[in-house]
C-alpha cells in the first residue's frame, strides 16, 4: 500500500442545538505523528469517530490519499477508542486472533500477528486470561494490540497512554515511532501534554469544536506572547509593573516573570532593570505545550 495522508476537510457535526464540530480541518501526513489536544468535550473523539465512519458528518469530507474514504479503506485503519472496546470475557489471544480475522487475515496469519503483539507488548503471561481480569494498564496494552494486529496503514488513537505505567508508556511510544518511520500517519489525542510535546511532529489544539491552532510546538510558540525572566536582586517590588505592554506574571525575591507584547523593545526592560542595580538573569522562557494550550484555549492568544 503506498504511503498516504489522512485529511479532515471542513467537517461539521451537530447534535440538536449543540455544535460538536464546526469546519474542522487538518491533515496528518504520511509518516507523521500528530497530536490532537483539547479540553473535555472539545470535539476530539467526535472527529476521530467520523474519520473511522462510526459517525456521519453533517458536512465536510474525510480523505485518505486524496480520495474519499470507502469501507474497504477503513478496514486498513487501526482504531483505539478511549472507552474499552474489547470483549471482557474473551481471552486475550482469542480476541486478537478474532479481530485480525475480521480485518481479513487468514487464520494462521492472524495467530502469528496476535502472538507477535502479545510478545511485543509484554502480555505473554496474560495471553490466556480474560480481558476483564487484567489491570487497566494491561487492558490498554491489549487495546493497542487490537489496533495494530492487522498491520494498519493509518492509526487513530484516542487517549492511548491513559492508565499506563512509565515502562508501558515507553513501549507504546517506541511502537508509534516505528509506525511513523514506516510512513504510516498516526493521530492520537491525549491530555498528557508533556508526552504530546515530546513525541509529536505537529500538534492541533481544538476548542469548542474548532481547530484553533496547528503546527509544530516551535510554530505554536512563535504565535504566543513572549515571556521574559529577569533576576534583579536589588530591584524594588513592582519595578516592572508600570512598563507599557508588559504584564507581571510572578515576582519573588528579585526574580520576575514578564509577559511582553510583540511591539515592546525588551532592551528597554533590561535598561530599567539595570537602573535598579545588577541583573543576574535576563532570558526568554520557552513555553511548554501546557502553557501554550492554556494561552490558546483559556486566554484566546492565537495568531
Amino acid at each position: 500500500m503506498p504511503q498516504a495522508g489522512l485529511e479532515i476537510d471542513s467537517v461539521s457535526k451537530r447534535y440538536g442545538d449543540v455544535v460538536a464540530l464546526s469546519d474542522m480541518t487538518f491533515e496528518v501526513r504520511p509518516g507523521e505523528l500528530f497530536g490532537f489536544v483539547g479540553s473535555n468535550g472539545a470535539g476530539k473523539t467526535t472527529t476521530m469517530r467520523i474519520a473511522l465512519g462510526v459517525l456521519a458528518a453533517d458536512a465536510g469530507e474525510v480523505r485518505w490519499g486524496g480520495q474519499p474514504i470507502t469501507l474497504d479503506m477503513r478496514r486498513r485503519f487501526g482504531y483505539m477508542p478511549e472507552e474499552r472496546g474489547l470483549y471482557p470475557k474473551m481471552k486475550v489471544l482469542d480476541q486478537l486472533v478474532y479481530l485480525a480475522k475480521l480485518h481479513g487475515l487468514a487464520t494462521g496469519d492472524a495467530h502469528r500477528a496476535a502472538e507477535e503483539w502479545i510478545t511485543r507488548l509484554d502480555l505473554r503471561a496474560r495471553r490466556t486470561d480474560e480481558v476483564q481480569k487484567l489491570s487497566l494498564g494491561n487492558q490498554q496494552r491489549v487495546q493497542l494490540a487490537a489496533a495494530l494486529v492487522h498491520a494498519p496503514d493509518v492509526l487513530v488513537l484516542d487517549e492511548p497512554f491513559s492508565g499506563l505505567d512509565p515502562v508501558a508508556v515507553d513501549v507504546m511510544s517506541q511502537v508509534l515511532k516505528e509506525k511513523t518511520a514506516a510512513g504510516i500517519p498516526v493521530v492520537f489525542s491525549s491530555h498528557q501534554l508533556d508526552l504530546v510535546e515530546r513525541l509529536c511532529d505537529r500538534v492541533g489544539i481544538v476548542n469548542k469544536g474548532k481547530m484553533v491552532a496547528c503546527g509544530t510546538v516551535d510554530e505554536l510558540r512563535s504565535g504566543a506572547p513572549t515571556e521574559l525572566v529577569v533576576h534583579a536582586p536589588a530591584a524594588p517590588l513592582g519595578w516592572a509593573a508600570d512598563i507599557t505592554g508588559v504584564t507581571v506574571m510572578s515576582e519573588e525575591d528579585g526574580r520576575v516573570a514578564l509577559r511582553v507584547e510583540d511591539w515592546v523593545d525588551d532592551q528597554e526592560i533590561l535598561a530599567k532593570a539595570l537602573a535598579t542595580g545588577p541583573v543576574r538573569e535576563f532570558s526568554r522562557r520557552r513555553l511548554a505545550l501546557t502553557e501554550l494550550f492554556r494561552n490558546v484555549v483559556h486566554e484566546g492568544n492565537v495568531r
